[in-house]
């Protein structure tokens, strides 16, 4: 009677293994389909990342960078927009793009940043702003009240010429950190720079924010990954700084 029970849980331990390859091979043949398809029959589209299967039975998530559209089983429809769960009330397209944009703070390239420290510097975020921008203006204002902070400043000069012109004269400056706040603070116009000097910084910084979907400046990111955009008050990034240290 063991004997048979053991043969038993083995026999269906085997049946379901089986079950599961061939799931994940049909699953493989599916994503097969929807690679080769769609760019047939959507030719400019940009190229597919990622295929995998959505919480909606038979919708399939198609990944582009960090766009998403869904489509069925043979890739004969696309649906452009968002799935929400009802149950939840969950944006799930959101979330799912929310997590692709996430900023791992310590892996942030800080060479590129203009760095101040005030008081003690023992918390950190970093900011992205351009020097043209009105709304950085009042937010650096915010901003150079808070205590004890390190702001990892990355130049983000996306509203015109001016702007990556005005931002290559505070990175090539002596004192980067004083000629930005005196710019942003005082209207003290930044010294044209006479040397040459590596400005590579820049362009890495718009294809970073590009890559995290920074559309808009000021936007703050905090240690815990958190992000606030738009010239928030002090007081909301005295506290957005208090959680991510308690998360720390």
């Amino acid at each position: 009677m063991k004997t048979h029970m053991n043969f038993l849980h083995r026999s269906i331990a085997t049946i379901l293994a089986l079950a599961a390859v061939m799931v994940g091979g049909l699953a493989l043949a599916q994503e097969a389909v929807i690679r080769k398809t769609l760019p047939e029959r959507w030719p400019n589209m940009p190229k597919i990342d990622e295929v995998v299967k959505s919480p909606v039975p038979g919708l399939w998530e198609v990944r582009m960078g960090t766009d998403i559209v869904y489509t069925d089983d043979q890739a004969n429809f696309v649906v452009q927009g968002e799935v929400i769960d009802t149950k939840t009330r969950t944006n799930l397209t959101q979330a799912r793009i929310d997590k692709l944009t996430a900023f791992d703070f310590p892996k942030l390239p800080f060479k590129d940043a203009v760095v101040i420290k005030q008081g003690t510097g023992a918390r950190k975020m970093a900011v992205f702003v351009d020097p043209n921008c009105g709304y950085c203006k009042r937010f650096e204002a915010d901003l150079a009240k808070v205590k004890d902070v390190t702001i990892y400043t990355f130049l983000y000069p996306i509203l015109g010429p001016d702007s990556l012109t005005k931002a290559q004269d505070v990175w090539c400056a002596k004192d980067p950190a004083k000629v930005w706040r005196d710019w942003m603070l005082k209207a003290v116009v930044p010294p044209r720079a006479t040397t040459k000097c590596d400005t590579t910084a820049l362009d890495r910084n718009t294809e970073l924010g590009q890559k995290h979907r920074v559309q808009g400046t000021p936007a703050a990111v905090f240690e815990d990954g958190a992000r606030l955009p738009g010239a928030v008050p002090a007081d909301h990034i005295e506290k957005q700084l208090s959680q991510a240290s308690k998360k720390g």
